[in-house]
């Protein structure tokens, strides 16, 4: 039964696009927090059943910190591999795009001539350009999207003061590949801080392997003792504490 109310939970959850625009049009406030994502409730509830089927409630606990921690880790350092490639991306669409104007053509016929063949960060900055240009509108307002929103800027502060649009978007080209280069080089550097992070999060798996081997039998403590469950909890969350504090000063300086 509880899986029952579980899973039909899962299928009525609201995503976040969702819960944005119901916010917006019933005039909601946005509150700090975010609702979790039916997939980080999936790792959650998968993590807090399996410790909790080895270690009893303090594991279930201690499985729902790890889980979640982990993915969320996770995520993070597959988004900062998405932003890196996408300001990579729109770098080369940038350099295609002013090859373009400087070869004589126009630039909404270039910017659709470039975004056909651009990856998708590229495209979606030419052809936001090129629908704004055409109907006339305010391509500054045709766009969320941080990096798309520079170059529109770019372009409209070349239209607006009659600057070289083909020299302004090669500036813009030159400083997004030094973003990269910076981003790639720092994340590079963060190797070694990263692998002495790992390994002080796995020393206290070590220290239970060693206790194990002499047989002291820290599992069994901590599994059917009341003082083991909440060392176990304890322990596991100020792991993650310190895994989430060294992955916000690593990450911070690689953001391209």
């Amino acid at each position: 039964m509880t899986l029952l109310f579980v899973a039909g939970a899962l299928l009525v959850w609201p995503s976040g696009a969702a819960s944005r625009r119901l916010a917006e049009l019933v005039g909601v406030p946005r509150r700090a927090w975010r609702v979790p994502k039916p997939t980080t409730v999936l790792v959650a509830l998968g993590s807090g059943l399996s410790g909790g089927l080895l270690f009893g409630v303090g594991g279930a606990i201690a499985g729902v910190l790890a889980g979640v921690v982990a993915w969320k880790r996770w995520r993070a350092r597959q988004r900062l591999r998405q932003s890196v490639a996408s300001v990579a991306e729109l770098a080369e669409t940038l350099r295609s795009f002013v090859a373009e104007l400087r070869a004589g053509a126009q630039p909404v016929v270039a910017a659709e001539s470039v975004a056909e063949d651009a990856p998708p960060a590229g495209a979606e900055a030419m052809q936001t350009i090129a629908s704004a240009a055409r109907a006339g509108g305010d391509a500054e307002q045709a766009t969320r999207e941080p990096l798309v929103a520079e170059v529109v800027h770019a372009w409209v502060l070349a239209q607006r003061h009659g600057l070289p649009l083909a020299d302004v978007l090669a500036a813009v080209a030159k400083d997004l590949d030094q973003r990269v280069r910076f981003a790639r080089q720092t994340h590079a550097k963060m190797a070694g801080p990263r692998a002495s992070a790992a390994v002080l999060a796995g020393l206290p798996v070590l220290g239970i392997v060693l206790g194990e081997a002499v047989g002291a039998n820290p599992l069994r403590v901590l599994a059917f003792t009341g003082i083991g469950q909440i060392v176990l909890v304890l322990g596991v969350a100020l792991v993650c504490a310190g895994v989430i504090w060294c992955a916000r000063l690593t990450q911070r300086v690689v953001q391209p």
